[in-house]
């Protein structure tokens, strides 16, 4: 057994969902674009702030890997939009195609043979593309079930149980 090919084929499986929990794509299948600026319950974010939040970090968090010129957002307050800002259905359906396109090109960063996940990256020596890519999952499947939650206790269009 090839073990580059197992960890590579097993971090594909992690980036995309489905296994132990819901893909991105089913989380926001179906859902209710009137619904976009529903609040949180006991929170301080609206639904969309979330999908935004997940958008910002994966997208930080691809840019760290391949751009050694990357400057993050500062945080917390570059990660989230305004509480008070508002999305739109044209909006949230961008930040879904964002966040998909995103998770593409990590997936190529995961299927490139010429990718050493172990090593340090060239320019954050403390970090590996191993660390990076489990982040970058940890952190989307987190949001997933957060918005699956979500949906099913404000009862907007609640996705398939598993």
């Amino acid at each position: 057994m090839d073990a580059d090919r197992v960890i590579r084929d097993q971090l594909l499986d992690l980036l995309r969902g489905g296994n132990a929990h819901m893909s991105f794509d089913d989380a926001v299948s179906g859902f209710p674009l009137e619904a976009v600026n529903t609040h949180v319950p006991h929170s301080s974010y609206m639904v969309w702030h979330l999908l935004v939040h997940m958008r910002i970090v994966q997208w930080d968090i691809l840019e760290f890997v391949r751009n050694p010129n990357h400057i993050s957002p500062d945080f917390p307050a570059g990660y989230w939009p305004r509480s008070d800002e508002t999305g739109t259905p044209e909006i949230w359906e961008q930040t879904v195609r964002d966040i998909r396109k995103d998770l593409k090109d990590l997936e190529g960063i995961v299927q490139d043979p010429n990718v050493d996940f172990f090593g340090p990256i060239p320019h954050a020596k403390k970090y590996t593309i191993f660390r990076e890519i489990l982040l970058v999952a940890d952190h989307n499947a987190f949001h997933v079930g957060e918005l699956v939650a979500v949906r099913r206790v404000l009862n907007l269009n609640p996705v398939k149980e598993y």
